[in-house]
This record gives structure tokens, C-alpha cells and sequence, in this order.
């Protein structure tokens, strides 16, 4: 894009033609992705096993959708549904992994490209992917839901592929619009607040699903009748409206979406051009004088251990508080871990047992611990030469979480246990969370040899291009396996509980899964360590990509 992009200048006659730069964005976005699953076996599958899983989970909200076909009250799931559908969409892209070089626009500065024709490219690029198709599915099934005779149908050809447009221009819009603000410091810590919000807004819609079931579908009348005019939903809105013989408020519905998208669409051409055309001062630091006693440990890092396992403990809290995007997912676990638990033991449907919610949130910050350094994890490579020095590395990042982590996990399940008033369980839910704790340290350590991935620190993504399938199945995975680690306690719990002498005996799960946890936890140690010291060349790599 040229300085004259917003201007009336003849146009070169390489940016002309809009459908030349859309092939070239769109097979540039399907090389990437080829080129990104060559790289190894294991990203392939890793991807390949992302891939069927969001698919099946895609083909059941299919079914389910599909078997709302005749219920009198189906546009009341069908059009809020599409409404959180765009809303996700909106705010998903700046905190969680996906995106790729196609999608950041500061990449193609200094290319000779014009902002319509790029807008084009972009928004054709963008249907390419996991997430488009899963949008696709969603609206696909809410339009069979919805649509009742032939008229309705070709109506909803139409909703669908118009909604699916505006989610994606949204997603697209939001993202160049805050690029510059996550790509400063500053900036990138308001995402910290921001997935707090998210945190909290699922939850919320989780308890209203909750009281959906009991409460059943036409409770959901007026949210519907207002979001039937609200883009996208208004698209699905129109099916409805289209169905009941109401075409001219079908036809008003479909023009609300199509007005929406024409607005998204020129909001982000504007932010195109001038992201792409002013300068950049978001990276520029004032150099700031030195402080007397900095470089000093202080105030409680004093107390951590002497040697690299305290100074890897430093190292990684010093990364909990000073990273934006580490900070963020740190303050999002804390906050779902206290939010789930605490939230249904206070409307009375809960169960004690959703305490460990709290530990398996913050377990999860043990994976992909070498990403989280992003391209300074050489200076740390340099400086394992052994399988002692990588033990020592990951037993000092996982005494970093557990400084955090178990105080938490008390925490909470102390708060959760005095809500419902079941103290005698207190022992036993400590005592699995604390087993959980360690399984997932265990997994972690693991996973973070075996799958590393990137986390871009410029931009609003999450991590790097054409590994968001490792990234998912190394999370997923490894979660996975540590509820099968936790299988022995789990036994154990349930024995207790339905047994008359268990309750006796209960408060041995404490100590037992105590010590469970950390026996998990240093296997996983000593497993993990020969395979970190001898991957650290594919590691670096990995956690570099760009």
C-alpha cells in the first residue's frame, strides 16, 4: 500500500485488479498452512487431531440444531445463538490462539497495494480455516432449524453466508482497529482486563443456560425479539420472518446485515489505511535513567532458594507480572477458577467438588512453558548442557506455579466448602485437587518438550502460524492425560463416598493425594528432563517461529 492509498491517484496496474491480490492472499494463506504441516510428523497430526475434533464437536451442535426443526420456540436458540456467535467473534481473535501473516496487515506495508482490493483479499483469506467452517456449521443448523418452506430456505442460503461475512469482517475489523494498542506494552495489558470480562461472560452465560434447561425455551421471547434486529442475528431473524410470511420484515432483516457488513467493511478499510500509512511509535521507549539498586533481588524474592532454582523461579514470576500476555492468562485462570465453583456453591447448584476447577485452571499454566520465553529462551538454552541442568530448569518454573498455585487451590476450596456448608469433604477435595495440581505439572513438563509452540508478542496473536493444531492438542492432550493420572484418587474418593466406613477414613485422601501429586509431579520431572535436554536445537526452533 502506497502513501496515497486514501487519495485519488491512478492506481498502478498491479493493484487494479482486485481478483489477481485476492488469489495471491488466498494461496498464500494455503501455503502457509501446507508449508507450516510439512515441518514435522507430529505438528500434522497434531493438527489433523485439532481438526477432528472441533469437527465432531461441529457435527454435534449440527445434530443438535437440526433437531430443533419444529419446535415452535427454535428461533429462540437459532438467533442468540448466531448473536454470541458474532460477538465471539469480536473478541476471541485478541486472546486466543489462531490468526496467521495473511491476517496482519503490517506485514504487506511495503507492498503496492490499494485498500479495497486488500480488504477483498483479506476477507476471502479469511474464510480459509477451522473457524470459519465451525461458524459455517452452526449457522447452517440454526437455518434448518428455522426456515419452513422454499422461500425460507433460499432466504437462508443467504442469511448464512451474510452473517458468516459479518462475523468474519467483524473479527477482522476489531483486530486492525487494537493492533497497534496490543503491540505496546501498555496496551497489551489492558488484555488482562479484558479476559477477565471474557471470563466472566462465560460464566454468566453458562448459569443462564443452566436456567434455560429448567425453565425451558420461550423464556428466551423478549432476548430473541430484540436480537432478531440486531446484525448478524438479524440474518437468522429474517429466516424466521421469511418463514411466518412476513417478507417485507425479512427482507429489512437481511438489509440490517447487509448495511452492517457494508459499515464493518469500510471501518476496516479506513483502519487499513491508516495503520498502513502513519508511522509507528508504539515500540519507542524513552530511555529511562537507572534506578539505584535495580538488578537487586528484593522484598520476598529474597526468600526463594539459592542457585538456578531460585533464579527460575524469579525469572518466571518476574514473567507473570511483566508480561502482558502471560499476565493475562494467569489473571483469566485465577478469575474462571474462582468464578465457577464459587458462583454455582452460591445459587445453590454446585457441588464441592468444583473446587478443583481452581487447580486445573492454574495447572494449566505449565504448559508450553518454553514458549512463554518466545525468542529469549536461546539465553536460557545456552545454559542447559545437561539433563540435570534441564530437571533443574523445570523444577524451578514448576515451584514458580506451585508458589501461586497452592495457596490458590486452598483458597478456594476452603470459600467453596464454607458456601455449602460440607466441611466434612474438605479433606477429601484438597487432596484430589492437590492430585490434579500434580498430574498436570507432570503433563506439563511433558508437553512442553514434546509440543512447544510460539506465542507472538506483536499482534493479537496467541501463537504462531500453523501450529494452533500443537498448541491444542498439547493443552487438550495433556489434560487429558492428567485426568487419567488422577484416575487412582478419583477411585479412591468415589469409594469413600459410597461406602458406610468412608467417611471415617475420607480425611486420608489429603495426605494420600499430597503425596500422589508430588510423586506425579517429579516423575514427570525426571521423564521430561532427557527429552528437553536433548530437543533444545527443535525446542529453540519451535518457540522462535515468528
Amino acid at each position: 500500500m502506497t502513501a496515497d492509498a486514501g487519495t485519488g491517484a491512478a492506481p498502478t496496474a498491479a493493484a487494479t485488479t482486485a481478483a489477481p491480490v485476492t488469489a495471491v492472499v488466498v494461496r498464500l494463506k494455503l501455503a502457509l498452512l501446507r508449508n507450516g504441516l510439512r515441518q514435522s510428523a507430529g505438528r500434522r497430526a497434531a493438527y489433523l487431531a485439532s481438526l477432528v475434533l472441533l469437527l465432531l464437536f461441529a457435527a454435534l451442535q449440527l445434530v443438535g440444531l437440526i433437531a430443533l426443526r419444529g419446535d415452535p420456540h427454535a428461533v429462540n436458540v437459532t438467533v442468540p445463538l448466531t448473536a454470541v456467535l458474532g460477538l465471539g467473534w469480536a473478541v476471541m481473535p485478541l486472546f486466543f490462539p489462531g490468526g496467521d501473516e495473511t491476517l496482519d496487515p503490517t506485514r504487506l506495508v511495503m507492498l503496492p497495494l490499494r485498500p479495497r482490493p486488500l480488504v477483498r483479499a483479506l476477507l476471502l483469506a479469511s474464510l480459509v480455516g477451522i473457524g470459519p467452517l465451525f461458524a459455517l456449521c452452526l449457522l447452517a443448523g440454526s437455518v434448518v432449524a428455522t426456515a419452513h418452506g422454499p422461500a425460507a430456505y433460499v432466504t437462508g442460503v443467504i442469511a448464512a453466508v451474510l452473517a458468516l461475512l459479518v462475523c468474519v469482517a467483524l473479527a477482522r475489523a476489531v483486530a486492525t482497529a487494537n493492533l497497534r494498542l496490543l503491540t505496546s506494552r501498555r496496551g497489551r495489558d489492558l488484555a488482562v482486563l479484558s479476559g477477565l470480562v471474557i471470563a466472566i461472560g462465560a460464566q454468566l452465560v453458562n448459569f443462564g443456560a443452566q436456567k434455560l434447561g429448567s425453565s425451558g425455551l420461550a423464556t428466551l421471547d423478549p432476548a430473541a425479539d430484540v436480537l432478531r434486529w440486531v446484525p448478524p442475528a438479524s440474518a437468522l431473524g429474517a429466516v424466521d420472518s421469511v418463514s411466518d410470511g412476513s417478507y417485507a420484515a425479512g427482507a429489512a432483516q437481511l438489509a440490517l446485515s447487509g448495511l452492517a457488513l457494508a459499515a464493518l467493511l469500510a471501518h476496516w478499510q479506513r483502519g487499513l489505511t491508516r495503520l498502513m500509512t502513519s508511522p509507528d511509535g508504539s515500540t519507542l521507549q524513552a530511555a529511562e535513567p537507572v534506578r539505584d539498586g535495580a538488578g537487586r533481588s528484593s522484598g520476598p524474592v529474597r526468600l526463594l532458594p539459592s542457585g538456578r532454582t531460585g533464579t527460575v523461579m524469579e525469572r518466571s514470576l518476574r514473567y507473570v507480572w511483566r508480561d502482558p500476555k502471560t499476565k493475562a492468562a494467569w489473571v483469566t485462570s485465577l478469575a474462571i477458577g474462582l468464578i465457577v465453583p464459587v458462583f454455582n456453591a452460591v445459587q445453590g447448584t454446585g457441588s464441592v467438588y468444583f473446587a478443583c476447577f481452581a487447580a486445573g485452571m492454574l495447572g494449566i499454566q505449565m504448559y508450553n512453558q518454553f514458549g512463554q520465553d518466545t525468542s529469549a529462551f536461546w539465553m536460557v538454552a545456552t545454559t542447559i548442557s545437561s539433563t540435570r541442568d534441564a530437571y533443574v530448569e523445570l523444577r524451578g518454573r514448576a515451584l514458580a506455579l506451585l508458589l501461586i498455585t497452592l495457596p490458590y487451590a486452598t483458597l478456594v476450596t476452603v470459600l467453596t466448602t464454607a458456601l455449602l456448608g460440607d466441611w466434612a469433604a474438605l479433606p477429601e477435595v484438597l487432596g484430589l485437587s492437590f492430585a490434579l495440581l500434580g498430574a498436570m505439572l507432570a503433563t506439563g513438563a511433558w508437553s512442553s518438550a514434546r509440543f512447544p509452540y510460539s506465542i507472538p508478542q506483536d499482534g493479537y496473536k496467541n501463537v504462531a502460524p500453523g501450529q494452533a493444531g500443537l498448541a491444542w492438542i498439547s493443552i487438550f492432550g495433556g489434560m487429558v492425560s492428567a485426568a487419567l493420572l488422577c484416575a487412582p484418587v478419583i477411585a479412591l474418593t468415589i469409594y469413600f463416598d459410597t461406602t458406610a466406613t468412608g467417611e471415617t477414613w475420607s480425611w486420608l485422601l489429603l495426605p494420600l493425594g499430597t503425596l500422589y501429586g508430588t510423586a506425579l509431579t517429579l516423575a514427570g520431572l525426571h521423564l521430561a528432563a532427557p527429552r528437553t535436554a536433548t530437543r533444545l536445537p527443535e525446542i529453540l526452533t519451535a518457540v522462535s517461529k515468528a
